[in-house]
């Protein structure tokens, strides 16, 4: 991306992020999406709650989850729906992970806030009042976009042509059990392993919270519910059965090297138990 572009789609992220609903996530997959000529405005607002680390949790920034949420559009768009298409959104993820990383050296939005759920009111108004914190935020998002964009483009752009057998994607697998179409299938697939198998926070869990979301809009809410009851029980189905533990790596005792190692996790039976819970909706 050229200068031009990266000056506009940062002029672009700053305005979306001071002056829509969609938070740091929304915006993130709201402006990807602009630049790749499309939008989604639901599948962008249901991104909403990963603002803050899902559900305010403090683990992966809500920019992550929605970069990976456009980075999986797009695969789709190029690969339609299967093992080719959810491949090469894990991969692009992966290097959505990696860039944000190298930007602001953490990836979880504790780490970069000092702040989650659980932390005091002063001390949130400390951060996003007294601190800056919500300009600073703008600003990490306005940095981020046009190198969130690039790292999708030339990812998919030189897309993986060799596939494991299929599943390749805890997340996807999810998504079918839950009915969704192909598009909304691909578009959660890199969230498998953590988010591009970086062994952070559930993807499965964010895939059912992004879901819940999509349907809420199908049923009439005007905008997202934060102590949505469905999405309140979900979490709480999902730690009871992870023995309370949010991270995937944690939970499987192991970090995925590549696609390959993960489609042979789930293939022998992994993380089913996981899967059918949330689903249970």
């Amino acid at each position: 991306m050229n200068n031009s572009k990266q000056k506009l789609s940062s002029i672009r992220t700053i305005h979306t992020f001071l002056t829509s609903d969609k938070a740091c996530s929304g915006t993130l997959c709201y402006v990807i999406n602009k630049a790749f000529g499309y939008q989604l405005k639901d599948e962008e607002r249901a991104a909403m709650p990963f603002a803050g680390g899902i559900m305010q949790h403090g683990y992966q920034c809500g920019m992550i989850w929605g970069a990976a949420l456009a980075a999986g559009a797009q695969s789709y768009r190029l690969f339609a729906s299967g093992t080719q298409a959810e491949t090469n959104a894990i991969i692009a993820s992966q290097r959505l992970v990696e860039s944000f990383r190298a930007s602001n050296n953490h990836i979880d939005c504790f780490e970069l806030t000092d702040i989650n759920k659980s932390s005091s009111t002063m001390k949130m108004i400390t951060y996003f009042l007294l601190k800056g914190g919500t300009i600073e935020c703008c600003r990490m998002a306005s940095r981020y976009a046009p190198i969130a964009f690039t790292e999708i483009n030339n990812a998919l752009s030189n897309g993986q042509n060799d596939f494991p057998q299929t599943p390749v994607s805890c997340s996807a697998m999810l998504a079918q059990k839950m009915g969704l179409s192909e598009m909304h299938t691909v578009m959660v697939a890199g969230f498998a392993g953590g988010i591009g198998l970086s062994g952070g926070a559930c993807g499965a869990l964010g895939a059912a919270i992004w879901i819940i979301g999509l349907n809420s809009f199908k049923e009439g809410a005007d905008k997202i519910n934060f102590k949505n009851p469905k999405a309140l029980d979900t979490i709480d189905r999902f730690l009871k059965c992870t023995g309370y533990e949010f991270e995937c790596s944690k939970i499987v005792r192991r970090k995925f090297n590549n696609v390959s190692e993960h489609a042979s996790y789930l293939c022998g039976g992994g993380c089913s138990e996981i899967i059918e819970a949330l689903a249970n909706n």
